[in-house]
């Protein structure tokens, strides 16, 4: 497995990560135990969970995957071996309503960052967490997933980037963090938690966690070049685009049963769209001409992009991980990235 190090940082990170997003809702202790065996055996260091997973969200499960996670850990003796990385739920964090976790005046302030990094080093059986991410910003951002800006006004309520910035820090200073990332953030967003840390002497973004897959390239348009230049390496999530770059999925598809695309109101409509599926079903086409199979070519051109520091995968089950492990084997020529790119460029990032 090929380490990347992250950031400016002495951390080295797998160049695969595993997002355990799923476990404690569809994914029971003893196939998380699997999974993360399997993941482990594989090379992967970096393991990606959040406050309020598993997802979809539920007051009943929330913070169950944190605590697999540590047990696994601490079942197995690998906190030194594993780079631990969790996130801090903010009022942006959606869908669903989250007053479970620290009510309804859930900020990314002092008071809330402090709580949730003392709430998950207990769930997860340890005294310090690698990376710690703020998962969403407060301020509405308009531009995720979408090819035009629209502004909102900012909530008075809402606390500032310098704020959450020197909050963060504080837990860096109390050794309770080593390093901090942000995810589903914008370039204004990232460049600005940048400034403040050169000109306030506070703590550095290390990475930047958004989404990014062959349906989803909106990182190359703003972010890509930041990334690259201030190296803030890019941790993609969603690499499969909800599993439709697997090839399970055919034009006029249905979410399939037991996924976790079925537990998603609205998923059919915004993830199985007539341009989505047409769109996907070309990259299928590539693939197979190819004789490789969809989902490891996916997996295989976000890995191999310039930005990325780690793509997440996150599995239901551990035949689906083993699976898509195979990727690994797989390297993209220049000839076949050509061909993906003029596919992307005659329909970009489709909806």
């Amino acid at each position: 497995m090929e380490l990347r190090t992250l950031g400016r940082t002495d951390v080295k990170v797998s160049a695969i990560g595993l997002g355990v997003m799923t476990y404690g809702a569809q994914t029971d202790e003893a196939e998380a135990f699997r999974q993360l065996d399997m993941a482990l055996d594989a090379g992967i260091t970096l393991f990606d969970t959040a406050e309020n997973y598993p997802a979809p969200v539920d007051p009943a499960t929330q913070g169950r995957s944190e605590a697999m996670l540590g047990r696994w850990i601490g079942a197995r003796g690998m906190r030194d071996k594993v780079v631990l990385a969790t996130k801090v739920a903010g009022p942006g964090n959606g869908p669903g309503n989250m007053d479970h976790i620290r009510g309804p005046n859930r900020r990314l302030d002092r008071p809330n960052i402090s709580a949730a990094v003392d709430s998950s080093l207990q769930r997860l059986g340890t005294d310090y967490i690698d990376l710690y991410q703020v998962h969403w910003s407060e301020r509405p951002i308009t531009t995720l997933r979408r090819s035009r800006y629209s502004y909102i006004p900012d909530d008075p309520d809402f606390v500032a980037i310098e704020e959450t910035l020197a909050a963060l820090t504080e837990q860096v200073k109390a050794g309770k963090v080593r390093h901090i990332g942000v995810c589903n953030e914008s370039p204004w967003g990232l460049m600005r938690y940048l400034t403040l840390s050169e000109h306030n002497g506070l703590e550095r973004i290390a990475s930047i966690q958004n989404s990014y897959s062959l349906l989803d390239r909106l990182f190359e348009q703003g972010l890509a070049e930041i990334s690259m230049r201030e190296q803030v390496g890019l941790i993609g999530y969603s690499p499969l685009a909800s599993g439709l770059l697997s090839g399970k999925y055919a034009p006029g598809a249905k979410p399939i049963d037991g996924s976790r695309s079925s537990l998603y109101a609205g998923f059919e409509q915004s993830r199985l769209s007539p341009g989505l599926l047409t769109v996907t079903s070309a990259y299928v086409e590539l693939a197979r001409r190819h004789s490789l199979e969809p989902a490891h070519m996916a997996l295989a051109f976000a890995r191999q992009r310039p930005f990325m520091t780690s793509v997440l995968m996150a599995a239901r089950t551990a035949d689906q991980l083993a699976d898509n492990l195979k990727s690994l084997d797989v390297t993209l020529s220049k000839g076949l990235i050509k061909e993906i790119d003029a596919i992307h460029d005659a329909h970009p990032n489709p909806k």
